[in-house]
Parts: structure tokens; sequence; C-alpha cells
């Protein structure tokens, strides 16, 4: 068996063997990269192909790399219409030391850095992304109970919930002092609007973290990292989407992000989009792009920290400090615009 970082391929060849129909053979694995959270795997016996996903090593934001939870959003999904990989097997800590999931493998394009979107035509890119936001008001429009996710999450309180819970991720992960970060959280704090409905929220809703169809990259296979699902805002998933368009964020990611690529709609076009699809009102829309603005510079802060202790694996990490400010300033302008 190939050695890989972060998995222990005997400990999961013991657990495919007992779990994984079909599995037959020696198992190999690589690392994908473009993940900043989980880690992620491609694994195979030779004949089958499947992804494994498991926490990061040294993780600091433990409610933000469940899973558990990604693998019951996936298997919940199944059949509802929005595209997701077939949930396989659920391993806990008993079989390598930590959990992970299983679902199978989707071939398919994923569009990371501006580089790969630069393969795609001006007209696929613009359907691409509207396509993207279709699929997110296509979550939206599922009704969690039908599903069986009606637990998943406390809708009431959600906003609150989430402002408070990234300030203290913030001081857990935190590797310096930001002020705009405080001034954001407090501001947030003092503006939170009530909750605009009840929905499943992806929680990391871009472009990178969908699977297109090589014949048609309009067409999302798959959408992928659902480990901060959750049932809750759905504008939270919106604002969180349009933030990943700032070129603020493009340090998160090596090569430039796809998503800041003004190849692709701009954020007013998106939210208009969103809005007519959806016919959900975007009323407090800054609110919830100042929201998707602290949470990110939070995730970036930890990636950042875990990157210092020599806890990533891959490339591409050197420049995600540079994200944190200049994303807290991005989130101020925004409530600003509200008059906050």
């Amino acid at each position: 068996m190939n050695a890989v970082g972060g998995l222990d391929l005997e400990a999961v060849a013991r657990f495919f063997a007992d779990h994984v129909p079909g599995f037959d053979g020696e198992l190999r694995a690589e690392l994908v990269q473009g993940g900043r959270s989980n880690l992620t795997y491609k694994v195979t016996d030779g004949r089958n192909r499947w992804v494994l996903r498991r926490p990061p090593l040294g993780g600091l934001t433990p409610s933000a790399h469940d899973v558990g939870r990604e693998f019951r959003v996936v298997s919940a999904l199944a059949g509802s219409g929005v595209p997701v990989a077939r949930a396989v097997a659920l391993g806990d800590e008993k079989a390598m030391g930590v959990p992970f999931a299983v679902v199978e493998y989707v071939d398919g394009v994923v569009v990371r850095t501006e580089d790969d979107l630069d393969a795609l035509s001006d007209l696929t890119a613009v359907r691409c992304a509207l396509g993207l936001v279709d699929v997110l008001a296509r979550l939206h429009a599922v009704e969690p109970a039908a599903v069986g996710l009606s637990d998943l999450g406390r809708p009431e309180g959600y906003l609150t919930r989430q402002v408070r819970r990234w300030y203290d991720q913030w001081r857990r992960v935190r590797t310096r002092d930001i002020a705009d970060i405080d001034v954001l959280y407090e501001r947030l704090a003092a503006a939170r609007p009530a909750e605009s409905g009840v929905s499943i929220v992806h929680g990391d809703f871009r472009i990178d973290n969908a699977i297109l169809d090589r014949d048609d990259p309009s067409r999302i296979r798959a959408l992928v990292d659902w480990e901060m699902a959750t049932i809750g805002d759905p504008l939270a998933d919106l604002g969180l989407h349009l933030v990943y368009t700032d070129p603020a964020f493009s340090p998160v990611l090596a090569g430039g992000a796809a998503s800041t690529s003004s190849r692709l709609p701009s954020p007013e076009e998106l939210a208009g989009h969103y809005a007519t699809v959806s016919g959900r009102s975007l009323d407090h829309l800054g609110f919830y792009l100042a929201l998707g603005y602290f949470k990110i510079a939070v995730i970036a802060e930890g990636i950042h920290a875990r990157h210092r202790q020599g806890l990533t694996l891959g490339a591409g990490f050197e420049t995600v400090g540079e994200a944190p400010e200049p994303l807290a300033a991005a989130g101020l302008k925004a409530l600003r615009s509200e008059g906050h």
C-alpha cells in the first residue's frame, strides 16, 4: 500500500473489507488538493474509486470538521433533486483513530482557480455560475422533515448563535489581534435581523465545492463539503456565496480563486437570480454579507494557525494568513451599506 499523509491505509483497508461493498484488493490513495478544511482523499482498489474525508491534522475548530454530519446530510439528500455523491460508509475513531466518511467518487470537473475557469468559455462560465445559484435555491426548497433532517439544527436563534460561535472560534484560533474582527462581531450582534426563513443550509457554498459535468460544465453533478450543513437561515448561504466573489478571498486558495473572477456574474446579478428562482426577499442582505465575511475571516485564520504549526498537508497555504484583515474590513463595509 502506498503511504499518504494523514491516512492509515492498512486500517482503512480493514474497514473497507467489512463495510464497503465491492471492495476487492489493495488500496491506494492520493490527497485531493484544494480543500482547506477536512482532508479529502481519492481512494482506489484498482477497480473501484471512492472519496474519503477525515478531519484536518490538529483541528482547532471541531464544530467545523464534522464528517459524521456531512455523511448524514449526503445520505438524506439522495433522491431529493439536490445533486450529491452516494454515501457509502461512516467510520468512527475505532477504525483509524479519527472519524472518516466514504462516498462514491463522482467523475467531473472542479473549478478552483482562475486557470481552471479559463478552460470554460465566457458563456459556459456564466451558465455554470447561474446553475449553481439554481441548485442553491433547490436546496433551500427542500423541506427538512421530508428528508429526515428536521433535527439537524435549531432554526430559532440561528443568526445569534452564528455570530457568537464564529467569535468563539476566533478566540480559539487567532494568531494575532485584528481590531476589525472585534468591531465586526460587536456590530453583527447589534444589527442582527429576524431570520428570513428556515431551510437546510450548506454552510460553505462556492464553485469549487461543486463537481461539474465534463461535457456540460453548467450542469452540477454533485455538491460536496457538507460538514457545516445545518438547519438555519437560507440567506446566510447566499451571503457567504456572494462573499466568495470578493478578491479579498483569493489568498485562501493558491493561484487565485475562480469565484473571484470578473468573468463570472457580479454579486448583484447572482443575488437577483437567486431572488427570482427562489422567490425570497433579500431584505438585510448587507447583514448576511457581513456575516459571511466574518465567518470566512475566522476560517482563514484557523487554516493559517494550522499551517504555522506544520499541520497542513499539500501546497498553497502560504498566503492564507493575508486574508482575515481585508475580509473583516469588507464585512464592516457591508454593514455600513445598511447604516450599521
